[in-house]
């Protein structure tokens, strides 16, 4: 390519073709029907790429490569008006736009020459006859202000934006010298979290430092001591409780002795009872695993791990992270920040962030848009944008998301609850913790600096009105997935981490906080910070949020093996500060200092805070059941608490990392939700069956009646979902997230938390278990409308795989008991009767007298049958001796046991039946009907029962007489694995690799300059040179941007060095290519399939485009082998059927009727779709994409470039357990032996 460049913009519009236009259907079906305004007749949306700073022929060359593809768009160099409303939407100056990021890092892939200047937009052109006001309320649906603007429609002259380059920060002179009402009034004015007595505080110190401070660091102090960070409202003195019931009074009781045996000086507040019951149990012997350490990472216990067979010591870390507010405004970025900042936690303890889970609490999506609260977005919007979010996120950086779960309260409508929570673990020999010393260097990790997130300590801590959500948009943070995988990556390395002596993640605060909490003493230089831009001041720098960033500390003389090992990973890494002896936080910005303060000052946390709480007596909470048996069930189906959530977990990968023991549901059907997610502890390279486990807890009904009585419950509901799932009552550790209203200096507001914490500590104590952990939320108001309220507890343990149960019912005639607790005179369940229990459920689980379990929550024992039900449809009929308010009625504690024989000491609720049907006294209900209202509660609003197109259908069979086979024999042949920026499925690719044979080769894509791409393709086209087989693993290459799958890539695969080799191994070394969900989108878009050879493809190749439900889907499908003909298929045989999980938003299988069947009968089509008899369907619940022909995998004219959709690497022993079904395809053993 010339390299001569213009300072011309080149404009590009593409489209989706007629037919594969989702998102604009999308949007006409939520104008019409949400927004109700149907003079919207019809619409398009087109995208719009500006380029600057690249040549001609580039540009029209990534026209058809890079901005759009020939099979599935159309392209315009001018967009003509044929009477529609048009306008355009772009992200807001400084928000990250991962479109325009990824489509320069393909350019630049394709020119090995300088980045080139890329802005998108999306134009949406309406017709129809609109009015101005209805154009209005589009445009308001549309454009969210907090991240993004109408964009002019324009053609600009150039794409590069002036700053304003700041030289200084402001002294704040006079800051000293004001009085009460202007210290108030400095608060205000600036928007400070912190309040009169906090800013008095300040002024007293800086007058002690004879001097009035800059305004970096007001900003950097109001953020070190927002609530969010530093737990101020759990820190408030509590100097008085006064109890309206004797229970919470002696609960409190209880708690003060506690501090007395303990010797607890320290004040009493939220905090201190919290956290006292660790200390309490620690000093009674317990929690002898609890690891502990100065530094601020997640929740740490000491297990060990059978590796290959022997034992190691390893690290569990698990964490909850909420990101209530930024979600609320801005939910895709919110929630994706909020996962993101989740692993962060265990991230920096060395760990390596396999599982997620996520629960979520929001106010009623199908509430009428129009009922939107003024100032917020409709709710129906909030929880799809932010499911997207999050999903989108999790699912590029690789974490098994292993439960989703969706709380509706009204209250939430105030502001949303976002909870991510997740699970790592480590060798212990890869964590080194040491005290850093004077000298020491501050490495600053990952991504540069934007003004997102500036304030997002400050804005989450604060109770919101109409006024205040209009200047908060700079608060919320954008994500970077790609980004946040290269740091999992280096993690991983032994080597990077036993050279990191403390770590801390950027979250709230950004530098100030993750640098500033590293050691007493540092100096910071903050023109050493990245920036995204320029522009940017020094308090900016000093507060930004900026996600993907770690910041290590190491030893001066490791600081350039560091650097490399950072290089290595495609990573960022700068150093950027420096240990001192003086415990002071200085921070240096264009040769001034603008920070200079002392570190006991800021470990005060701002003023002494004091309160006194007065807690109300419990209401009573038991659940009322009126009526019949039949009423009370359907009623029960179409509860929103209750109903399946299918549509939204489904979205979520749920196997990446190839170690997901239980699906999230569970039976042929899929339908059974699990009550815990259990991943195999994440081993790199062996193999092991240890595994991990985690449950949640809370039901708002109880506890907005009685937080005490409702936060006792949720500790019993999260230990019981565990043993309930096959785990033994032992080593179980929880932590909590707390989410209460702003309590301000309301006395009974501060009784709400303060009873919640007494009933989870009560709980603590009496199953001497404790919340190592946790995350308090206290903003959680809007106006007049506060939040319910929240204390969710997440219980976590380990178990080996072989004890794993799961939960859907197995077998008619089985006979169903119940076990549960005695009950005290308050409703909860005697402790020494419950832990008899977890005793005798484990014993009948382990023994095999039972084979599914099911602990009841807030539907009662009528919710756990109908759940047990669904997954392979089988019916129940209910013991006549029970009563409908037995059935209905809560029953914490207990346990439902499918068993095959009789119990002694149970109560039996009843037999499961073969005849569909849940019946009770004569009354019976078909499961169809019921499944069909708990199914489609919340279709419209996360789909997941839509029909497919209805397209010709053919199972295919091709039975091939002889395979291809190599004249060079290998015996361990070498694997190449490439891994670009968004590949996240290297490791269990290499692994399954490794496991047949092979010899893999990781080889990470450097593409952060001109000169690292340019190496890259060298050195990888070199490597191809001694390697026998290409795999290409799944992923989200460049976050699946822009707008379509694989195009990073197909970049890198098309440049001249690279394809040459690849053409060298095909045409003359007889190798292999395989390619895997991302992988085999880019095999498919570069024509090796099915073509065998790389090409331009043209509108009349095959392609794979978006699932026709226009959202990811993950689960297990089940798929035929229609031909044997590759040599990755040879251990097959025609017409067998394996179970394989799938992970994709991309993966239709689109082509012509006549490609297809010439496809067909060269034996190209190797793997199809098929239904319960084995059928081709288009049924989306086993065509998950509604590929034509339900093709899954194709392969080249001889067979030896295989790609395929589904994750067949994802394969071991112990793995899906609750979806029955042979998983072992033996395509990795097939490919080694073909070399033999």
């Amino acid at each position: 390519m010339p390299e001569r460049k213009t300072d011309m913009v080149y404009r590009i519009f593409t489209e989706k073709k007629k037919g594969l236009a989702a998102e604009a259907k999308a949007l006409l079906n939520d104008i019409n029907t949400l927004l109700k305004i149907n003079s919207v007749t019809s619409l398009r949306v087109i995208n719009r790429y500006d380029a600057e700073n690249i040549t001609k022929e580039l540009f029209d060359y990534a026209v058809k490569t890079v901005f759009s593809e020939p099979q599935l768009d159309n392209t315009y160099r001018e967009l003509e008006n044929d009477g529609a409303a048009v306008f355009a939407v772009e992200y807001l100056p400084g928000q990250f736009d991962q479109r325009a990021d990824s489509a320069a890092q393909c350019i630049q892939l394709i020119s090995k020459g300088d980045r080139p200047l890329i802005r998108t937009a999306k134009v949406y052109m309406l017709y129809g006859d609109i009015a101005a006001e209805e154009l209005k309320a589009i445009k308001k649906y549309v454009i969210n202000p907090v991240e993004a603007r109408e964009a002019a429609l324009e053609n600009p002259q150039t794409l590069v934006l002036k700053y304003n380059i700041p030289e200084s920060v402001a002294t704040l002179d006079g800051f000293t010298l004001l009085d009460k009402d202007g210290l108030a009034d400095f608060v205000n004015r600036y928007g400070l979290a912190m309040d009169t007595d906090d800013i008095k505080f300040c002024q007293d110190y800086f007058k002690s430092e004879h001097r009035d401070p800059t305004m970096t660091e007001i900003r950097m102090i109001d953020t070190y001591w927002s609530d969010h960070c530093r737990h101020t409202t759990f820190l408030t003195h509590i100097d008085g409780a006064v109890f309206e019931d004797e229970l919470l009074q002696s609960a409190y009781n209880d708690y003060l002795k506690m501090r007395k045996e303990l010797g607890r000086t320290k004040p009493v507040c939220l905090m201190d009872i919290a956290t006292v019951a660790v200390k309490y149990l620690k000093a009674k012997g317990c929690l002898e695993k609890l690891d502990e350490s100065e530094e601020i990472n997640a929740c740490t216990v000491k297990i060990k791990v059978n590796v290959d067979g022997n034992d190691e010591d390893w690290l569990l870390l698990f964490k909850n992270e909420t990101h209530n507010h930024p979600t609320e405004i801005e939910p895709f970025g919110g929630a994706a920040t909020c996962i993101g900042g989740a692993i962060r936690d265990p991230l920096s303890g060395r760990s390596y962030v396999y599982g997620a889970m996520r629960v979520t609490g929001a106010a009623d999506p199908l509430k009428k848009v129009s009922e939107t609260l003024p100032g917020k977005l409709p709710q129906r919007k909030i929880v799809t944008t932010a499911a997207d979010g999050y999903s989108s996120y999790g699912n590029q950086i690789g974490l098994a998301t292993g439960i989703v779960d969706e709380i509706y309260h009204d209250g939430y409508a105030a502001k949303r609850m976002e909870i991510g929570a997740v699970i790592a673990a480590a060798p212990a020999c890869n964590v080194r913790r040491e005290t850093p010393a004077a000298g020491d260097v501050v490495i600053l990790l990952g991504g540069s600096t934007g003004r997102d997130g500036c304030g997002g300590a400050t804005g989450s801590s604060k109770s919101h009105t109409l006024k205040s959500l209009e200047s908060c948009g700079a608060e919320v943070q954008k994500g970077n997935a790609p980004e946040e995988r290269k740091l999992q990556r280096l993690f991983r390395n032994p080597t990077a981490c036993c050279m990191i002596k403390r770590c801390n993640d950027f979250g709230a605060g950004g530098v100030s906080v993750a640098i500033g909490e590293l050691a007493d003493g540092l100096e910071i230089n903050l023109n050493a910070v990245p920036k995204k831009y320029d522009g940017l001041d020094g308090t900016e720098l000093a507060i930004s949020e900026s996600q993907e960033r770690m910041a290590v500390v190491v030893a001066p003389a490791d600081v350039d093996s560091f650097l490399k090992l950072a290089d290595s990973e495609n990573l960022q890494a700068v150093p950027v500060a420096a240990v001192t002896e003086e415990p002071r936080l200085v921070m240096n910005w264009n040769g001034k200092s603008i920070v200079n303060i002392s570190r006991e000052f800021l470990n005060s946390n701002g003023a002494e805070k004091h309160i006194t709480a007065v807690v109300s007596k419990p209401e009573p909470y038991e659940k009322k059941v009126n009526g019949g048996f039949t009423e009370n069930y359907l009623a029960l189906a179409d509860d929103l608490n209750i109903c399946s959530k299918r549509g939204l977990s489904e979205r979520f990968d749920s196997t990446i990392g190839a170690g997901t023991v239980l699906m999230p549901f569970g039976g042929k059907n899929q339908l059974t939700p699990i009550q815990a997610m259990v991943q195999k502890i994440s081993v790199e390279k062996k193999h092991t069956n240890d595994c991990s486990l985690m449950a949640w807890g809370y039901n708002p009904f109880i506890t907005e009646k009685s937080p005490y009585h409702g936060a006792y419950l949720a500790v019993i509901e999260s230990v019981s979902k565990l043993v309930a799932t096959g785990a033994e009552f032992k080593d179980v550790y929880l932590t909590f997230q707390e989410y209460f209203e702003r309590l301000n200096k309301d006395e009974k507001r501060w009784g709400k938390p303060l009873a919640a914490l007494l009933g989870a500590l009560k709980a603590q104590t009496e199953l001497k278990t404790a919340a190592i952990g946790g995350k308090d939320s206290m903003s959680g108001s809007f106006e007049n409308l506060d939040v319910p309220p929240t204390l969710v507890s997440f219980a976590v343990t380990t178990e080996k795989t072989e004890n794993i149960v799961s939960n859907e019912f197995k077998k008619a005639g089985n006979k169903v008991v119940l076990i549960k607790p005695d009950y005290d005179k308050n409703g909860l369940p005697n402790t020494a009767s419950l832990l008899n229990v977890f005793k005798r459920v484990t014993a009948l689980l382990r023994s095999g007298k039972a084979v599914a379990c099911y602990t009841p929550t807030l539907g009662g024992i009528a919710e756990a049958v109908m759940k047990m039900c669904f997954g392979n449809s089988l019916g129940f009929k209910f013991a006549d001796n029970l009563t409908v308010k037995e059935i209905f009625d809560y029953c914490y504690g207990g346990f439902l046991l499918e068993v095959a024989e009789d119990i002694a000491d149970t109560a039996e609720i009843g037999e499961i039946t073969a005849d569909g049907k849940i019946s009770y006294n004569g009354e019976e209900i078909k499961l169809e009907k019921l499944l069909g209202i708990y199914e489609n509660k919340l279709e419209s609003v996360y789909r997941c029962n839509k029909e497919n197109p209805k397209t010709e259908m053919q199972t295919f069979s091709y039975k091939a007489e002889t395979c291809v086979a190599p004249a060079v024999k290998t015996a361990k042949p070498k694997v190449l694995i490439p891994v670009f920026p968004g590949t996240n499925c290297e490791y269990d690719s290499a692994k399954a690799m490794r496991d047949a044979g092979a010899e893999p080769e990781i080889f990470v894509i450097n593409n952060r300059s001109a000169e690292n791409v340019a190496k890259s393709v060298e050195e990888f086209a070199n490597s191809l040179k001694t390697a026998q087989m290409v795999f290409i693993p799944g992923g989200f290459s460049g976050g699946d941007e822009p707008d379509g799958s694989g195009k990073f890539i197909t970049a890198f695969f098309r440049s001249a060095a690279v394809k040459e080799q690849v053409t060298d191994l095909l045409d003359n070394r007889d190798g292999l290519m395989c390619g895997i969900c991302n992988g085999f989108q880019a095999l498919i878009k570069l024509g090796l399939v099915p073509y065998g050879r790389i090409t331009d493809t043209d509108e009349s190749c095959p392609t794979l485009t978006y699932n026709t439900i226009a959202r990811h889907q993950s689960k297990i499908v089940r798929t035929r082998i229609a031909s044997n003909k590759s040599p990755w298929l040879t251990g097959t045989e025609v017409g067998d059927i394996y179970s394989v999980p799938v992970s994709h938003g991309e993966g239709r299988f689109i082509a012509s009727d006549e490609l297809i069947h010439r496809l067909a009968e060269n034996g190209q089509i190797a793997t199809q779709y098929v239904d319960e008899k084995g059928e081709a369907t288009s049924d989306i619940h086993f065509n998950p994409n509604g590929s034509y022909y339900a093709i899954e995998g194709i392969t080249s004219p001889d067979g030896r470039v295989f790609g395929k959709m589904g994750h067949s690497e994802r394969y071991a022993a112990d793995l899906y357990k609750n979806v029955p079904g042979n998983y072992d395809i033996k395509m990795f053993r097939s490919a080694v032996d073909y070399f033999k």
